[in-house]
């Protein structure tokens, strides 16, 4: 399995943008930004497709979408009753963008697929070098400002109180979820990006309230579906995305029933 090439980037950058996935999850989840994540690999989508339109790889134009709309709402949306609305319409906006691109795109149904549900063995040597030096970033980033961000999201009000500039935390953190997104959108796809970002970090909150441990729960987590998925859709020849999904489903309930059983 691993004398092949696709394979190998594969693994490679399943594993980083799954360690990756495991410890920004845990924050996403504790700052209630699931619907943000879901409305940016959307965002990511339209990006793609510009990129395509213009020749250019689609992680670029992932990261130019996804950043931009970060940008946007962290600005705009300093309340949280604002932040849906803001939300809804940019991503109407950049939506409209994405099929103006698409339509303009010769051939651009396999291009479409790929950006929607994934394709992790079509990744490249050159895809893999800028997806690795990304995920590094943005876990280094969350290291260097863990204490901050951790405080920040886990106790946003007892933050403020203490002068941390919050909203200039939100919008640091939107741009490096921005950044993980575009690069698990080329595994996983638009449509099911949350399988990594969300769901191994959900079934970790109820396994712990360590949040150490959480991270490193969801991170395991997220490394066994990914190796899991790309191990069985090389056997089977099913989609990778399908067996992910699947695995992480499972850890999601029972994590839920082994919560449900302390009670």
């Amino acid at each position: 399995m691993f004398s092949y090439e696709f394979m190998q980037n594969a693994f490679i950058s399943g594993t980083i943008v799954a360690i990756m996935c495991g410890f920004i999850g845990v924050f996403v989840m504790a700052r209630n930004m699931s619907f943000i994540s879901h409305t940016l690999s959307h965002v990511g989508f339209s990006g793609a497709a510009f990129a395509v339109f213009l020749g250019i790889n689609p992680i670029y134009g992932l990261l130019i979408f996804t950043m931009t709309m970060s940008y946007i709402v962290g600005h705009l949306s300093s309340k949280a009753f604002r932040r849906e609305a803001t939300v809804s319409v940019m991503l109407g906006i950049f939506l409209g963008l994405g099929l103006l691109f698409l339509s303009l795109t010769p051939k651009s149904t396999s291009y479409v697929n790929s950006i929607l549900f994934g394709s992790v063995v079509s990744i490249t040597r050159s895809d893999v070098k800028i997806i690795f030096s990304l995920a590094i970033f943005v876990i280094l980033a969350l290291l260097l400002f863990y204490r901050v961000l951790k405080f920040d999201s886990f106790d946003h009000i007892g933050a403020s109180s203490l002068g941390i500039n919050t909203k200039l935390v939100s919008i640091f953190f939107l741009i490096l979820l921005s950044i993980a997104i575009s690069i698990t959108v080329p595994i996983v796809g638009a449509l099911l990006m949350f399988i990594l970002l969300t769901v191994p970090a959900s079934a970790a909150r109820y396994l712990t309230t360590n949040i150490a441990k959480m991270i490193f729960i969801s991170i395991f987590f997220a490394l066994i579906g990914v190796w899991s998925g790309l191990t069985l859709s090389y056997y089977t020849s099913l989609p990778v995305t399908f067996f992910i999904a699947i695995i992480e489903g499972g850890f999601y309930l029972v994590s839920l029933a082994i919560f449900n059983n302390k009670k």
